[in-house]
């Protein structure tokens, strides 16, 4: 399985943006990670594999979405209203068996390469 991501830029606060995460090998549970400089790698957003639930980390709640097009193999993370605590480098991540979704690094087998938001203040 292989996870490429797009879409992220430089955005003012307040903007917005979608990232794309397109996975190879079929239709899997999915999330997004972030990174900001100097920190952990932490939980964003996570959708089941039908797309019928997710779940997102609590300064998220609001503001961001998770969706899938599974016709496309594709997650969708729109970010509305972006802070510049947003700024990090995001990663999608999938899971190779399971239905549901998944918050910790640990359930996740597989890893996109990342892309970088930066929010200017």
């Amino acid at each position: 399985v292989q996870l490429q991501a797009f879409g992220g830029g430089l955005v003012r606060a307040g903007g917005s943006l979608r990232l794309s995460c397109t996975a190879s090998g079929g239709t899997l549970s999915m999330g997004w990670f972030r990174q900001a400089p100097g920190k952990e790698r932490e939980f964003v957003a996570a959708i089941t594999r039908s797309g019928g639930m997710a779940s997102y980390t609590d300064s998220v709640q609001g503001r961001f979405t998770i969706s899938r097009d599974n016709a496309k193999n594709t997650v969708y993370l729109q970010i509305d209203n972006l802070k510049p605590e947003d700024t990090a480098v995001y990663y999608c991540a999938a899971r190779g068996f399971g239905s549901y979704y998944y918050t910790r690094q640990s359930d996740y087998d597989y890893w996109g390469q990342g892309t970088l938001v930066t929010v200017s203040s």
